[in-house]
């Protein structure tokens, strides 16, 4: 037990134990690494165009890549789990160790590390004849990336489990995943094996041909994702085996950010939030913290990244924005304005853009569309009257509740 952790940690050096680089040199007892503290994302780039026929190796763009791991340091994420689809091998061959190279070096100079995903499209998992080609592609991926400090992990196959509609497919998933732990174990044996895993009877079922057990999550209640932890936490102590969580956050499952990355750093595991960026042409619609300019769809993703969480118990102390009067003085200004035959485009614009920030600092309204950038949009724009009186007479209509009673 004692010698497979050290193999284990002793590949993972590099890991950020207080959200920064750790040298080698600095590590006095490696057998103590602390999994907990993985705070890792997936990463797509946002200029993917289908995520189902590409992924980031064949349209490498170096500049974009350190951009948005640049990001990523800022929030102090200390891992990434990228895809590489033997579909770009096949692309790429004679420039993707290159381009390995320089992701792992680059993620390693802001103290990240990197966690390599295959895809489970590859032609052997549907014909085992084929195999000779994993053997063939592995020994290149080992060769061109196994020797680099900041290479933490290999996943063999992403969701083998998923969807769960085929018992048979799955477990012809199942087996193709024992054939390439042993194949990177035979291949490459300084750095840890583990296979991303949709639910937890997977990982159980698989876990003795990783090094390191892997779940993800989307469940849609605290309670669920607690019973998930609890039940994740227990098997990996059992076993006697490092336990991470690979994917979490996701809008359409109910599994809101905040949510999800409470739990976990609360449940002490180590996560990897889905995903980085915003791909709009991907999984952009429902997942992401950042758009390709650096600006967030939900600054409490932000948030709960860096640690911070929303107040949800029983003393909330709500927002007064009319404590001041400004609700009243600018819903007053507004219905004026409405009434004024001669009334300034500049003067509306600014009553409507003092309304929407009353309305989003005291969060008075959802934030699918900001306030703020609706009357940005109006301000860019031509000059259109009617479109700015309708957007005043919305936005009085939701701050005239909030008014203040003048005291008599």
């Amino acid at each position: 037990m004692r010698k497979t952790l050290c193999f284990l940690i002793l590949s993972f050096t590099f890991l950020s134990f207080s959200n920064s680089s750790v040298n080698k040199t600095t590590i006095q007892n490696p057998c103590k690494l602390d999994l907990t503290k993985v705070r890792g994302f997936n990463y797509t780039p946002a200029f993917i165009e289908n995520k189902q026929k590409e992924d980031c190796w064949v349209r490498y763009n170096k500049s974009v890549i350190e951009h948005d791991l640049d990001l990523a340091k800022s929030l102090n994420l200390n891992q990434v789990r990228v895809f590489l689809r033997y579909s770009a091998y096949q692309q790429v061959k004679d420039s993707l160790a290159e381009r390995l190279q320089h992701f792992i070096r680059e993620s390693n100079k802001r103290g990240m590390g990197v966690m390599l995903v295959l895809d489970k499209r590859s032609p052997w998992d549907k014909d085992t004849t084929l195999r000779p080609l994993a053997r063939q592609f592995v020994e290149f991926l080992t060769k061109a990336a196994s020797g680099q400090p900041g290479l933490i992990m290999w996943d063999v196959m992403n969701e083998p489990d998923y969807p769960t509609t085929s018992k048979e497919l799955t477990q012809k998933n199942f087996n193709n995943c024992k054939f390439m732990s042993r194949l990177f174990h035979e291949l490459d044996k300084k750095t840890p094996i583990t296979t991303g895993m949709a639910y937890l009877d997977g990982m159980e079922e698989l876990a003795d041909y990783v090094d390191v057990l892997q779940f993800h999550d989307y469940e849609n209640t605290r309670e669920k994702i607690r019973k998930n932890i609890d039940r994740a936490k227990r098997f990996a102590a059992k076993v006697g085996k490092p336990l991470i969580n690979g994917e979490i956050g996701c809008i359409c499952r109910a599994n809101p950010y905040d949510v999800a990355l409470e739990e976990f750093s609360k449940g002490g595991v180590g996560w990897y939030l889905w995903e980085l960026m915003i791909v709009r042409n991907g999984w952009g619609v429902v997942h992401g913290v950042f758009y390709e300019d650096g600006t967030v769809r939900d600054p409490s993703i932000v948030a709960a990244i860096l640690g911070f969480y929303r107040k949800r118990d029983a003393n909330i102390l709500p927002a007064v924005p009319d404590y001041e009067g400004w609700v009243t003085k600018t819903v007053d200004k507004g219905n004026q304005w409405l009434f004024d035959a001669n009334a300034s485009w500049k003067e509306g614009l600014d009553i409507a853009e003092t309304c929407a920030n009353l309305m989003e600092s005291a969060e008075l309204v959802a934030m699918r569309t900001p306030p703020t950038q609706e009357v940005k949009m109006l301000r860019e724009g031509n000059t259109d009257f009617s479109a700015l009186k309708v957007l005043i007479k919305k936005y009085i209509e939701i701050l005239e509740p909030y008014k203040l009673k003048k005291k008599s």
